[in-house]
């Protein structure tokens, strides 16, 4: 495995390099980080070079006071990463706010892909739960809150990503990161959030140029699997796989319906 940490704007961004072979980069969404594909990528290093990396504000990259961690900042970031890796046209797996990411930077700033897998992607309005409106609008009195309670809120907002039980490691995996001097960072990237990131690719989705599969797990209580299918006829010739037992964090819920939708997809493009 290759660590590296890559300077985006002053900022430091956390990378990782696994494997040889065609290019496959993996982005994740929120509350999560790039570990969010530990269960994912192996069954697949010894045939794709694959490009991980945590979002801004996100695991192990820099988490600054007042710094822009917004969905308008992290297709930039993208952009530039793919000219740092000097990648044209890989395969592109994404996750919740990853997905609004690749989108964004497939749709707005001209990245190719060569597929493209969504898996519970943030893409269309209306995203976004009561916690994370209510702490949008008291973000400050969250980031004061006492740690005991924070990382409580942190367990319980975990844990309805999932459909199934997390374990011990899988919480644990999620909740590091925003403990400590990540418990500003977790509320500032909640205030950031806004619709109308999404809102602004919404009328191009029909233009996207690459093949496009969608995985849906079907107990996704944080965006429900209608909003897949809408996804699914806004983007032509789309693939929609609903995946039962699983909610928002597929991942966690079924990885083998990933790897094995990735895989096909590997195969077939």
């Amino acid at each position: 495995m290759g660590e590296s940490i890559f300077e985006f704007e002053g900022r430091k961004v956390y990378t990782e390099t696994h494997g040889e072979g065609p290019p496959l980069v993996a982005i994740h969404g929120t509350p999560f980080s790039s570990r969010v594909w530990r269960r994912v990528v192996p069954y697949f290093q010894k045939r794709r070079r694959i490009y991980l990396f945590d979002l801004l504000g996100y695991g192990r990259s820099a988490m600054h006071p007042g710094a822009d961690v917004s969905l308008g900042v992290q297709n930039r970031l993208l952009t530039a990463l793919f000219e740092h890796w000097q990648l044209r046209e890989p395969d592109v797996l994404a996750h919740d706010f990853g997905g609004a990411t690749a989108l964004r930077g497939h749709l707005l700033d001209g990245l190719g892909y060569r597929s493209l897998t969504l898996v519970d992607p943030v893409a269309l309005s209306p995203w976004g739960s009561p916690f994370v409106q209510h702490v949008r609008r008291h973000e400050a009195a969250f980031a004061e809150l006492p740690s005991y309670i924070h990382e409580a809120i942190i367990e319980a907002y975990l844990q309805c990503a999932a459909w199934r039980e997390l374990t011990e490691e899988a919480r644990r995996c999620y909740r590091e990161p925003w403990l400590g001097d990540g418990q500003a960072a977790f509320y500032r990237q909640i205030a950031q959030m806004d619709q109308c990131y999404t809102d602004e690719i919404r009328p191009l989705l029909g233009s996207v140029r690459c093949p496009v599969t969608i995985l849906w797990g079907e107990r996704d209580h944080w965006i429900p699997i209608a909003r897949g299918h809408e996804l699914h006829g806004l983007i032509p010739g789309s693939v929609f796989i609903p995946v039962a037992e699983a909610g928002h964090l597929v991942q966690e819920d079924a990885p083998e319906a990933i790897v094995a939708a990735l895989a096909q997809v590997l195969m077939d493009v």
